[in-house]
């Protein structure tokens, strides 16, 4: 293996293991299709092994690979972190455009808009909110520049970029039936009422996944569940004692603080996800890149 990888073919690794196919990367690099597969392969030949998996709907990532995109995003996100410290306290203004699904929109965004609005005071927001295939409808569309979501959905004409991690939990209120608060199976979902989020929604698509994992055989909602449209929504329903809710960590730690809520313990359930950028095939630039640059140098802390 090369003592040294080249900067340039790790950039073009890390764009074509997010995009999954070489032929978006080359638009993205605005490099030819032959230009980018060489790179790769130069960069495959330094470390000695192969790092992608061809096949006939792009590329993923083997065992190598995944370990070597850790290190390809690490030194990205550093020369991020490089440009916003040299770009200091310029003058920024015009109007950051973006969207985010409800959950992020709520417990992530504001955050990550108080931070960057004490540095840039004269930036006027839009903010978008949908559930995550609207998001990447309107990112697609080039309705606005950047989307954060929650899930593993894909659209075309945009790359996805993992940015936290997070993780469903099943709660319920801590004066909820006596039903519910004797749940502590994944069995015992059967026959309880389950809080949903509505379709579309990347809570739901990634519930829906972990219940089939476990056994537990309800693609969406049964009768006595419910349907709702927002983690509000659903914690509102959790609080009335109608049901089992899936929530984010991110979305009940006063909850959980204050008593109110209780995490229902369910061996071998875990619901894992992450929240993501939603990128168009060329980075967004204007006060939107700023805003990107900033996330990626200074996110939020995990609860």
């Amino acid at each position: 293996m090369s003592s040294r990888l080249d900067p340039r073919r790790l950039e073009t690794f890390r764009v074509v293991a997010t995009t999954g196919q070489m032929s978006a990367a080359s638009r993205l690099l605005h490099l030819s299709q032959p230009a980018v597969t060489a790179q790769v392969r130069q960069l495959e030949h330094d470390c000695g092994r192969p790092l992608l998996v061809r096949t006939a709907r792009g590329v993923r990532l083997n065992e190598a690979g995944r370990i070597l995109l850790e290190y390809a995003q690490r030194h990205h996100r550093l020369l991020d972190e490089a440009a916003l410290a040299v770009a200091g306290e310029a003058a920024l203004s015009g109007e950051l455009e973006l969207a985010a699904s409800t959950t992020v929109a709520s417990y992530v965004v504001p955050d990550l808009l108080a931070s960057f609005l004490r540095d840039h005071r004269g930036v006027q927001v839009r903010l978008e909110v949908g559930n995550t295939e609207q998001v990447l409808a309107w990112v697609s569309e080039g309705r606005v520049p950047l989307g954060l979501v929650e899930g593993h959905a894909r659209a075309s004409r945009i790359r996805l970029e993992h940015y936290l991690d997070d993780e469903l939990v099943p709660v319920t209120a801590s004066r909820a039936p006596a039903e519910l608060l004797r749940v502590r199976t994944v069995e015992s979902l059967r026959t309880v009422p389950l809080l949903w989020r509505e379709q579309g929604s990347g809570t739901r698509a990634v519930l829906e996944r972990a219940l089939k994992r476990v056994g537990v055989r309800r693609r969406g909602p049964q009768p006595g569940d419910l349907q709702l449209g927002s983690t509000e929504a659903i914690k509102g329903a959790v609080s009335a004692g109608l049901g089992v809710g899936f929530l984010s960590r991110w979305s009940i730690q006063g909850e959980l603080a204050s008593g109110r809520f209780r995490l229902l313990p369910l061996s071998g359930l875990h619901v894992k996800r992450a929240f993501s950028w939603v990128l168009p095939v060329d980075a967004p630039a204007g006060v939107a890149g700023h805003f990107l640059r900033h996330a990626r140098a200074t996110p939020p802390v995990q609860p």
